[in-house]
């Protein structure tokens, strides 16, 4: 039997390219894509749409038994610089989305559940070079705290009803195809779309500032790769550390710069570079490359000359 996927937050940076690449592999009448509001053009007649606020159980669950769903991808979130404006409303709709997810698998109505975490669960005190899957995790911002909250009940449900639950810590996830959604690693996007547009850029983080991150075709590709893995395989169910590169602005904008050598960069550090401050510089993701077979493809070299190579089509 085929999987019938629902992606809930199928509009967001991740979702737009999760969703399609999950319609090529399993179809596009499998794939049912979900947001409070409408996708893109592509989403929206490449397979069936349904506008649904992620905190919605009911809604959520006449969805499940209208298509007959198996495995749900939970995407919906207020990410990191956009939940220190609104803390409240971001903790409501971070955790009141899993939780309502976690009790329909709980309720035997789907199989799987997938829920991104991030490398907001890490914090100000936590190891800040190869930091290991097992750490210290006290985040100082409310988007980590949620992440936090999030891995333990995603444990809490495996371990108690059996829940078939997995996750991956993101780092910053970087593409030319979707603009960013409020992070604090948005700058590693917005850096490409203005060095196209105007030829400069100003960067809310200083050029020291180191940062995992990650191309959007290596995450999206970890991600289906994490689903698709026997669950045996699954030996964490809080969530795998998952790396790639490491970078700072001023090497991804002289790496830029052998595209676009007139291109300029200056820096002006805001709120968001206390939350990149507190955050690692480089992760141990040796855990999901054991027990999953995760590697990644993209290196910054790589990764700038294929961002450059698709924006300037």
């Amino acid at each position: 039997m085929s999987e019938v996927i629902l992606v809930l937050g199928a509009s967001g940076q991740i979702g737009v390219e999760l969703t399609q690449k999950l319609r090529d592999l399993y179809g596009n009448n499998n794939v049912i894509a979900s947001d409070i509001r409408e996708g893109n053009k592509n989403m929206m007649v490449s397979g069936p749409f349904e506008i649904v606020d992620a905190t919605d159980k009911e809604t959520i669950l006449k969805i499940v038994k209208k298509y007959k769903v198996t495995q749900i991808y939970l995407l919906a979130a207020m990410l990191s610089a956009t939940a220190e404006k609104y803390p409240q409303k971001a903790w409501d709709l971070n955790m009141n989305s899993l939780s309502a997810v976690l009790d329909i698998a709980k309720e035997k109505h789907i199989k799987q559940v997938y829920w991104p975490s991030s490398i907001a669960v890490f914090g100000p005190k936590t190891p800040k070079q190869n930091t290991p899957q097992n750490t210290v995790m006290q985040p100082s911002t409310v988007y980590g705290i949620s992440k936090v909250a999030g891995e333990f009940w995603c444990n809490y449900y495996h371990e108690k009803y059996g829940v078939d639950v997995r996750s991956i810590r993101y780092p910053g996830v970087i593409s030319w195809k979707s603009k960013p959604g409020g992070g604090t690693t948005d700058y590693a996007v917005d850096i490409f779309f203005n060095a196209i547009e105007k030829g400069t850029y100003e960067c809310f983080l200083s050029e020291k500032t180191r940062l995992p991150m990650m191309y959007m075709d290596d995450a999206v590709n970890a991600t289906i790769q994490l689903m698709q893995t026997d669950s045996k395989n699954v030996k964490n169910r809080t969530g795998y550390n998952l790396a790639a590169i490491s970078f700072t602005p001023e090497e991804i904008a002289s790496e830029i710069k052998k595209y676009i050598p007139e291109f300029t960069i200056s820096y002006q550090p805001d709120f968001r570079q206390e939350i990149a401050n507190s955050w690692p510089e480089s992760i141990d993701d040796s855990e999901a490359r054991k027990d999953w077979n995760w590697q990644h493809k993209f290196d910054l070299s790589t990764m700038t000359e294929d961002i450059l190579k698709n924006l300037k089509k």
